[in-house]
């Protein structure tokens, strides 16, 4: 009988099979490889375009999500516009809230701390006292932190000031504007911690269309910076190396 043996288990593919073609003194070589179809890149294409319709259409209500918790504290992100103010009068008017606390470190271009009147939590007072908001309700807690991170400080020196006057802190609701809710919310959790429940409520913006903020600059700028800083916040933030409020 003729021999058989090796021929069962030795036989090569083509692409094993097909020489090496090497250039440079062997630096280079060539390969046989898999490559896409024509069929095959019409289905990535397709993919690649669902996910960024996806992602138009779902990142703004992920963003600017309003999720309110049962609370008695109401804080109002000192840097928000009149619209931003006006929902927060309307949320004092709804809840069991006693006062609205204003938040915000120094005023950009200030370069540091020089005074409670030079703060962003002070510049929010002012423009909830324009909204017709009771007076005797709005306090200022101001940060003395500037540079990064200061939505955190601004957390994080609202929860020394309350612990220290012994207020009783059941929930907290912040009251900010837009796609900067959901990483507002992320850093006020990550400053009041795991035992005390944080709300957001995003004001919408009545300058562009949210549904169709890709059609507006500002709307562009608002929701690709807020995704990319939530990113940030997300993943890179680490609030152990966070400057504490003075």
């Amino acid at each position: 009988m003729p021999e058989t043996t090796g021929l069962t288990n030795n036989t090569a593919s083509p692409a094993q099979s097909a020489p090496v073609a090497r250039k440079f003194f062997g630096l280079l070589n060539q390969r046989p490889r898999w490559g896409l179809s024509w069929p095959g890149r019409f289905v990535l294409c397709g993919v690649v375009l669902l996910a960024g319709w996806m992602f138009t259409v779902c990142i703004y209500p992920f963003l600017a999500e309003t999720d309110r918790v049962d609370g008695n504290i109401l804080v109002v992100e000192g840097w928000v516009h009149e619209f931003g103010a006006l929902a927060a009068l309307k949320e004092f008017g709804s809840g069991a809230y006693q006062r609205a606390y204003t938040t915000g470190g120094p005023m950009e271009g200030t370069g540091t701390y020089t005074s409670d009147g030079n703060t962003v939590a002070s510049l929010g007072a002012s423009m909830l006292q324009r909204v017709r908001f009771p007076a005797d309700a709005i306090q200022m807690v101001p940060s003395h932190v500037s540079g990064r991170d200061r939505t955190y400080s601004s957390a994080l020196t609202l929860r020394e000031w309350l612990r220290a006057r012994h207020i009783a802190v059941r929930g907290v609701n912040v009251v900010t504007e837009g796609a900067h809710a959901r990483r507002t919310r992320l850093l006020f959790q990550e400053a009041f911690g795991d035992d005390v429940p944080i709300g957001v409520i995003a004001a919408v913006n009545p300058d562009y269309d949210a549904k169709h903020w890709w059609r507006y600059s500002e709307g562009v700028r608002e929701v690709i910076g807020e995704n990319l800083a939530y990113i940030y916040a997300r993943v890179f933030f680490h609030p152990a190396n966070t400057a504490k409020p003075e």
